[in-house]
């Protein structure tokens, strides 16, 4: 009997992993499918490059004001039905935007971006509470997955547009069915998932006034988390959208900027596979942080002197952003303690890190267009590649955030088990928390004291009257 219970807990812990992997696949996909055929949308829409640029910085302010959202929305609803919701927003956005319209075009990128945020801020929260033991590695391989899933996506793109054009499909514009063939990934992660909402329990009665961490705002330790976070979007996103312009302006064709563009996109998913043993055996990660942003600091530096080996500086720095996600959300399992204060830290460093990214692209088209030069553009990211660096040495220590929003280092280990090592946090955490109880007690008791010696000494002067 206890064999069958283990084996049925096994198969079901499987079942969440997979949901988790799927929809994570998601979470990025439906943005890259978008840069291949962004001419075809601009032609056939007559959009200006102002409009077209939109298209990308539209879901990056999406993410950046819907993620503080995503925790108020785990703590009515609890995480899994919070995640069911967030992909059919993403479905509802992805049957918009193919319609053909401008304005559903705007109004379905929009929505994708709220789903895509309530993913990315939720989804360390649930590994947080479900996964303890294995966040680093568990967190490596769902970033992996929203590499894979972008890839896939993109590099089918253009194929699917030229075929919807060979059979004469008129029901949606070419680039339309383009766009929506990322429905299959969205209902298939829906369908995996639906058995955790179906035994999903309601949140518990103190769930919606639960507190709202707003201490972690004004929290150092927070805020290098939320800036690591910030400098690595901001300068992948720069990559991304303009990536292929650079390369064209040095020299190479539309069809080469293009693959490079797509090599790009697996190169952010490797780290996934090399950083998973190392994030599981280096519990101090100031050197990993450091090195994700020297690696984008050299392959930047060489794409701008040296472009003809644009593949391996493409590798490097798409290796290193990748890497500097997966690390920026694996800070955040380090630095809290329970899934509301991980939903919590993940929201704030999401919002404020987007809005940064957001910035990002217009900054480096802003710089060209002043200089006339892609170098310019270039030599700002280089620049800020030093200050990711400076705070990566911050961002990577052990720090466990307490409720009052003081960061107190945590021992390191280095020969402990997961499992040891979950047991030691666990029992610091308490002991923490007593010494916090001891504190406001005793800070209570001195302020009834001098409330009693307020009372004498008003009695004196009054019988003294």
């Amino acid at each position: 009997m206890s064999q069958k219970m283990s084996n049925a807990r096994i198969r079901g812990r499987g079942l969440v992993i997979l949901g988790i992997l799927l929809i994570a696949s998601n979470l990025r996909s439906p943005i890259a499918g978008m840069g291949p055929v962004i001419d075809w949308i601009t032609q056939d829409l007559g959009l200006t490059a102002a409009q077209a640029g939109m298209l990308t910085t539209l879901p990056l302010l999406a993410f950046a004001f819907c993620s503080p959202v995503a925790s108020v929305l785990a703590r009515r609803v609890g995480l899994e039905l919070s995640l069911m919701l967030a992909l059919i927003a993403i479905l509802c956005g992805v049957l918009v935007r193919s319609q053909g319209s401008t304005p559903l075009l705007f109004a379905g990128t929009a929505l994708i971006g709220v789903g895509i945020a309530i993913g990315n801020v939720l989804l360390p929260s649930l590994l947080k509470r479900d996964f303890p033991t294995h966040l680093p590695t568990l967190t490596a391989l769902y970033v992996l997955l929203m590499g894979i899933g972008s890839t896939l996506v993109a590099s089918v793109a253009i194929p699917l547009a030229s075929w919807a054009e060979h059979m004469g499909f008129t029901l949606l514009p070419n680039w339309g069915v383009s766009l929506a063939s990322v429905l299959l990934l969205v209902l298939l992660a829906m369908v995996v998932w639906l058995p955790q909402v179906r035994r999903h329990s309601a949140p518990t009665k103190d769930t919606a006034v639960l507190d709202s961490h707003s201490y972690l705002w004004r929290t150092a330790a927070a805020w290098q988390v939320t800036l690591f976070l910030g400098i690595n979007s901001f300068v992948m996103y720069i990559l991304i959208a303009w990536l292929p312009s650079v390369l064209i302006d040095k020299g190479y064709s539309e069809q080469q900027a293009g693959f490079l563009h797509g090599l790009l996109q697996l190169a952010t998913a490797i780290p996934a596979l090399a950083l998973i043993p190392l994030m599981a055996k280096f519990k101090d990660k100031r050197w990993l942080g450091g090195s994700m942003a020297v690696l984008t600091f050299v392959g930047i530096g060489g794409l701008m002197l040296w472009p003809q080996y644009a593949v391996l500086w493409i590798l490097m720095f798409g290796f290193s952003c990748g890497g500097g996600f997966i690390l920026g959300l694996s800070f955040v399992g380090i630095r809290t303690h329970d899934a509301q204060q991980a939903a919590a830290l993940s929201g704030m460093a999401q919002c404020m890190g987007y809005l940064l990214a957001a910035t990002g692209p217009i900054l480096f088209g802003l710089l060209h267009s002043v200089t006339g030069s892609w170098d310019a553009s270039l030599a700002m990211c280089v620049l800020l590649c030093l200050v990711w660096g400076a705070i990566a040495t911050k961002a990577g220590v052990p720090y466990l955030i307490d409720r009052r929003g003081h960061a107190h280092p945590v021992a390191i280990h280095a020969h402990e088990t997961p499992e040891q090592e979950l047991i030691r946090l666990r029992a610091e955490v308490e002991k923490l928390k007593a010494q916090l109880a001891a504190q406001a007690q005793a800070q209570a008791q001195a302020q009834a004291e001098a409330e009693r010696d307020m009372d004498a000494a008003s009695l004196v002067e009054q019988s003294a009257s």
